[in-house]
């Protein structure tokens, strides 16, 4: 990217998940013309991880830029789950605008109004983009009176009296290609979108006066010819090639280093420069052991910046070096020394997760925003060779002033069937949800709202699915700690569990049908203390799955029955984190997911569940 531009603005898109900000960030960066006409492009270029591309979410923010007329825009897209609300906080530290998009059916929810008061507390432009608005069941009128109420609603909660509340509203189809300014003039092209964001309406990078570096690391990377990477944004001053500069770390303790290479970014790749001026946002090497958070400042004036702070993490797990008979088969890494450095580099590069060890050397306490954020961290751990077991998630506790014992609680949106009104309403009330508000999207659907401990969400993403026959839409927002409401039990049903070493057999899997619904597949190996299956009652059973049909020599019509099994379900992570008990481990290795007791042995623990 030459230099062929006299302003510089760096804005983030942030939505809601499934609200359409990545396909938007690829229409952008095409129609902006970044692309060569014969250049290869793939849909939602951004989402370049395997787990990203694989599931269609976005899991960490990136960076790209463009040029449009005579403006550099760096671009960030960021995730939309809320377990990712900590990528969404740093890389709001780097931008001065925000591009809010807004689903044209949905309209906002939970995570809409967690990025719109971090923009609002931090004093960010913002600007709405109303998405899909050539869905069938558009509502476009509603959804900008939603809008216009949350912003007033956010203001007067955040007591923000200086706020310019007459926002600039757009409108757009992402996956079509085109917006508007008028909902009811259809176009060919995002242009107005790519005008208005190098109008004056977003600000250039607002930095500090002074020739003296001040950088706000805020993301960390790897390269295998230039080693480890530093990003962020320049607050100050000018940073150039070979330099030497001093990093601010956590401890205070500071560090000189030479810096072997600067980059700016140019659509979705880094280009190599000599020196950059306040306000871009670089790409450093030459310093190694970084963390975020911290800063890197001129020798001769050292003045760290404030460091990211992100909201504390609500759950936390279990994670231990496998212990299974059939461990030390499948997969490459074994040891609590290799653990022990994954965990580490993933809290390095992850401000919002936190890991602490044990009184068990085997066993460590990783600390996140949800379950989904911890199932992708053991998806990818995983997938680099490891063999290990991960406990039931738990919600992290506190204690107040006059030592009551206070949890997490959640407000959670439900956009179901109005035929699953019932189930649903159920299944959270003995979960203790507390139904907040319950009102019709359209002829067929309906949004309830309720407010509910978070330990009551864990395990439910399943149960809600089937409830709603996977049509409906579940998303939640944080709303802090309150007074602990009693004890809940994990899961109704028991388990069933194997009680002796071998191989799974037909015959055997077929006469336990009865038994309840099972796991596993015939062939499969198994040993004592593995949960094949969930029991039909409440209480835990343990049985023969490996048992034989023994041969007679008697042979007539209707003597064998036929063994037919029913289909069994992908086990994945996250159905198995939402379906153990706190007696119990899932085992994962690179080509399995299976459930065991803590406790092998059968005359060591009891089947009755407390």
């Amino acid at each position: 990217m030459s230099k062929n531009y006299s302003k510089l603005k760096n804005i983030a898109v942030v939505a809601h998940v499934d609200h359409g900000k990545t396909t938007m960030v690829d229409c952008l960066l095409k129609q902006s013309n970044t692309f060569d006409e014969r250049e290869q492009v793939a849909e939602r270029v951004m989402d370049s991880g395997d787990i990203e591309k694989e599931r269609g979410i976005t899991i960490t923010a990136k960076n790209c830029a463009f040029i449009w007329k005579d403006t550099k825009i760096n671009l960030l897209d960021t995730p939309g789950h809320a377990d990712f609300g900590g990528e969404v906080e740093r890389s709001l530290m780097m931008v001065d605008g925000v591009l809010l998009l807004v689903d044209a059916s949905e309209g906002p929810l939970p995570q809409t109004r967690f990025v719109l008061q971090k923009a609002m507390e931090r004093g960010i432009k913002i600007s709405v983009v109303i998405n899909k608005i050539d869905r069938p069941d558009e509502r476009i009128e509603e959804v900008k009176n939603d809008i216009e109420n949350l912003f007033l609603e956010m203001a007067d909660q955040l007591n923000i009296t200086d706020f310019d509340l007459d926002v600039p509203i757009l409108y757009a189809s992402a996956r079509s290609g085109w917006a508007t300014h008028d909902p009811k003039v259809v176009r060919t092209d995002v242009h107005p979108i790519l005008d208005f964001m190098v109008s004056d309406f977003y600000p250039e990078p607002q930095v500090a006066q002074g020739e003296d570096l001040q950088l706000l690391v805020t993301n960390l990377g790897y390269s295998n010819y230039l080693g480890p990477l530093v990003i962020g944004r320049i607050q100050r001053g000018i940073i150039k090639k070979n330099g030497n500069y001093t990093l601010c770390d956590i401890e205070g303790k500071n560090k000189s280093y030479k810096i072997t290479a600067i980059q700016e970014f140019s659509a979705l790749r880094n280009i190599d420069v000599d020196e950059a001026r306040a306000g871009e946002i670089v790409t450093i090497a030459g310093i190694t052991n970084a963390k975020i958070g911290d800063t890197v400042v001129s020798t001769t004036k050292i003045e760290p910046l404030p460091r990211i702070t992100v909201e504390p993490p609500t759950v936390g797990v279990q994670v231990s070096v496998s212990t299974s008979p059939l461990s030390g088969q499948e997969g490459e890494y074994l040891t609590s020394r290799k653990l022990e450095e994954f965990l580490e580099d993933s809290v390095r590069t992850n401000v919002a997760l936190q890991y602490e060890p044990t009184d068990d050397p085997k066993v460590y306490i990783l600390k996140g925003r949800g379950e989904l954020q911890l199932a992708i961290v053991f998806e990818e751990l995983r997938r680099k060779g490891f063999e290990f077991m991960v406990g039931r998630p738990q919600v992290l506790f506190q204690t107040a002033e006059d030592g009551t014992k206070l949890e997490p609680f959640e407000k959670v949106v439900l956009d179901i069937p109005s035929d699953a009104t019932g189930p649903i309403t159920e299944k959270l009330s003995i979960r203790k949800g507390i139904m907040e508000n319950m009102m019709p999207l359209g002829e067929d659907r309906t949004r309830v709202e309720f407010i509910i401990p978070s330990r009551g969400l864990i395990g439910y993403r399943g149960v809600f699915l089937t409830d709603t026959r996977g049509a409906g839409l579940m998303s939640s927002e944080f709303l802090g700690y309150r007074p602990f409401v009693g004890e809940m039990l994990a899961r109704q049903n028991g388990a069933i569990i194997s009680d002796r070493l071998g191989k799974m057999t037909p015959y055997a899997l077929f006469n336990l049908l009865s038994v309840g619904r099972q796991f596993v597949v015939p062939g499969e190996p198994t040993y004592e203390g593995q949960v094949i299956g969930e029991h039909t009652r409440p209480n835990d059973t343990n049985v023969n799955a490996v048992r034989e049909k023994h041969l007679s020599s008697v042979r007539t019509a209707g003597k064998d029955e036929n063994i037919t099994l029913p289909p069994i379900a992908p086990r994945t992570l996250e159905w198995a984190l939402d379906w153990i008990d706190n007696d119990e481990w899932v085992e994962v290795t690179p080509t399995s997911i299976r459930i065991r007791k803590k406790e092998l042995a059968q005359n060591k623990r009891s089947v009755v569940r407390g």
